[in-house]
C-alpha cells in the first residue's frame, strides 16, 4: 500500500480549486446555447457540452469526496487556508451553472441542481463571511479576486432561479451579491494600489474581476424579462467591458506565466463577458456587438481547448495535485 505522504499519492493534494474547471466548462456551454439562438449553431454541440459538464462535475466531486473521507485533515487545512477557503463555493456555483445550462431541456434535473446549489451556497456564504469577520490570521496580502466567489457568486442565482419560478429568492441572492461586490472591489483595489503585487500563480485570478459586472448584467436581464436594455444594465455591461479592456491592456503580464490550475480563472469570466455581449447584440441589433460576441465566442472556445490540453498534459506529467 502506498504511503499517503509520498508524492505518488496525489489525492491528499487535490485542490478545491479544481471545481473552477466546472465553472469554465459550464460557462462555455452557456455561450454555445446563446450562440444557438443568436446564430443558429447546431443544437447538438451545446447538448454534448452539457453532458460533458455534468460528467466532469461528477468526477471531480467524487474525487474530492474521497479526499474528504480518507484525508479529512487535508480538507480542513484547505478550509482554514486564507486563499483556498474562497474556492469551496465553486462547488455550489457549479451546481447553479449546471441548473442554468439544463433548465430548458431537463427542468426537473435543473431544479435539483438549483435547489442543492442555492442551499449549499447560502450556507457557505454565511460560514465564510463569519470566518472573515472573526478571523485572527488574515492579512491584506491574502486578499485576491477569488474572494468574489463566496459572496458575489450569489448574483448567479437568478439565471436559473427566475425561469424556474423562484423570483423572490433570486432577488434575495442577487441583492446580497450586488451590494457586497463594491465592498470587496474596494478592498482589492486598495491591496493592488498600495501593497506588493500578487504572486504569479495567482495572477490569472485578476480575470475574476470581469465576472461580477458581467454576470450582474445577465442576471439583471433575467430579473426584468422582456424589458430590453435599460440604463442600469448599460452601466453593468460598460463596466464589465472596461475591466476586460484593462486586463487585455496588461496582457504582457499574463502571457509569460507558466501553466497552473489557476489558469482556469480565465475561462468563466470570459464566458460571462461573451454571454453579456451576445445579449447586448440581441437587444440593440448592433452589427458591432454581434461581431464582438462572435469573436469572443471563438476566443473562449480556443481558450477552453487550450486549458483542457494543458491540464491533461500537466496531469500526465504528475504536475497537478502535488504538495505546495
Amino acid at each position: 500500500m502506498s504511503d499517503p505522504s509520498t508524492a505518488s499519492n496525489r489525492l491528499p493534494h487535490m485542490p478545491i480549486s479544481m471545481f473552477a474547471i466546472v465553472m469554465g466548462l459550464a460557462g462555455l456551454t452557456l455561450v454555445l446555447q446563446h450562440a444557438e439562438r443568436a446564430w443558429g449553431l447546431p443544437s447538438g454541440i451545446a447538448l454534448t457540452s452539457v453532458v460533458i459538464d455534468i460528467a466532469v462535475f461528477a468526477a471531480i466531486a467524487v474525487a474530492y469526496l474521497s479526499k474528504w473521507v480518507r484525508y479529512p485533515a487535508e480538507v480542513r487545512g484547505e478550509f482554514n487556508h486564507p486563499i483556498r477557503l474562497s474556492f469551496f463555493p465553486a462547488i455550489s456555483i457549479g451546481l447553479i451553472l449546471l441548473a442554468t445550462a439544463t433548465f430548458r431541456m431537463w427542468p426537473s434535473l435543473a431544479l435539483a441542481f438549483w435547489v442543492s446549489g442555492v442551499v449549499l451556497h447560502l450556507l457557505l456564504t454565511l460560514t465564510i463571511l463569519s470566518r472573515w469577520m472573526h478571523q485572527t490570521h488574515f492579512e491584506i496580502h491574502h486578499s485576491n479576486p477569488a474572494w468574489f466567489i463566496p459572496v458575489v457568486g450569489n448574483i448567479l442565482v437568478p439565471l436559473a432561479g427566475v425561469p424556474l419560478g423562484f423570483e423572490t429568492i433570486s432577488w434575495f441572492f442577487f441583492s446580497v451579491g450586488l451590494v457586497f461586490w463594491p465592498v470587496l472591489l474596494t478592498i482589492l483595489m486598495y491591496r493592488y494600489f498600495f501593497h506588493a503585487p500578487m504572486p504569479g500563480k495567482l495572477m490569472p485570478t485578476l480575470f475574476i474581476l470581469i465576472a461580477p459586472p458581467a454576470v450582474a448584467f445577465i442576471a439583471w436581464g433575467s430579473l426584468h424579462p422582456g424589458e430590453g436594455l435599460d440604463d442600469f444594465g448599460r452601466v453593468l455591461f460598460s463596466f464589465a467591458l472596461f475591466i476586460t479592456l484593462l486586463l487585455v491592456w496588461q496582457m504582457r503580464h499574463f502571457i509569460r506565466l507558466p501553466f497552473a490550475l489557476s489558469w482556469w480563472a480565465y475561462s468563466f469570466p470570459v464566458a460571462a463577458m461573451t454571454v453579456a455581449t451576445i445579449q447586448v447584440a440581441g437587444h440593440t441589433g448592433s452589427a458591432f456587438w454581434n461581431a464582438l460576441g462572435l469573436i469572443l465566442t471563438v476566443i473562449l472556445s480556443m481558450l477552453i481547448a487550450l486549458l483542457l490540453v494543458m491540464t491533461l498534459r500537466a496531469a500526465g506529467r504528475r504536475e497537478i495535485c502535488q504538495p505546495e
